[in-house]
């Protein structure tokens, strides 16, 4: 199952920020402008991480903390805080409040995506593990390993990227440009027609061992991977 964070942020250049590099992790992404927004989202669906910036209109930060650690069901949700108060005095009022950890503005994606793997892993480790498996793949994002079927499976970093993008969502179809956006950047320019060099090797790295084609191409459409069932 992907895990589902909840971004509670009122400035739409974080948000889009947060969202792309949360979704190019593999984050499921949703988005309350304000405190409120957030607390009702909440009672709708418990996200399985809540990043929580603390000058939120309506209901602050702090307080969505406070009444998210005071409800049954959220009692135990990851709560990092990212937020421009920096102060130690801040810093020790969110954290005793109830947040897991505490970021401030400006942050590193780089580190901010590091401390959201590492409060899965301390608090609910089976969203944070490393190891993922789908119709006899398996793909180590510790070891920087792939198997399929028991044989190890040798992949370069852009063919290893690619399928970690694919098997997190089986079944369905991306486009040249999507895969583009979410496996190489959206700054870096390549052109299209990589992919589709980068898809081949993938798919015979693949099917070394196996006579069944786990990638799809769509004509006109794009890549997925399919599970044998869906062949």
């Amino acid at each position: 199952m992907t895990p589902y964070i909840l971004v509670a942020e009122d400035e739409d250049p974080v948000v889009e920020l947060l969202r792309y590099n949360l979704e190019r992790e593999g984050y499921e992404v949703g988005v309350a402008k304000d405190g409120e927004e957030a607390l009702v989202m909440m009672k709708e669906r418990a996200p399985d991480l809540l990043l929580l910036d603390w000058m939120l209109p309506k209901v602050t930060g702090i307080e969505v903390c406070r009444q998210t650690r005071s409800r049954s069901e959220t009692r135990n949700l990851p709560i990092i805080m990212v937020t421009a108060r920096t102060e130690e005095s801040d810093r020790i009022r969110g954290l005793d409040t109830g947040a897991d950890d505490y970021i401030a503005k400006p942050f590193s994606t780089t580190e901010l995506m590091a401390r959201i793997r590492a409060v899965m892993r301390r608090i609910r480790p089976g969203l944070a593990e490393d190891v993922q498996s789908c119709a006899g793949v398996e793909i180590n994002r510790s070891s920087h390993t792939v198997m399929r079927d028991g044989q190890e499976l040798h992949l370069g970093p852009t063919e290893f990227r690619l399928l970690d993008y694919l098997i997190q969502r089986p079944g369905r179809v991306f486009s040249r440009e999507q895969l583009l956006d979410s496996v190489w950047g959206a700054d870096v320019y390549v052109e299209a027609r990589t992919v589709d060099v980068h898809i081949g090797r993938l798919r015979k790295a693949l099917n070394k061992h196996s006579d069944v084609d786990l990638i799809r191409t769509v004509r006109s459409a794009g890549y997925s991977f399919v599970p044998p069932k869906d062949l």
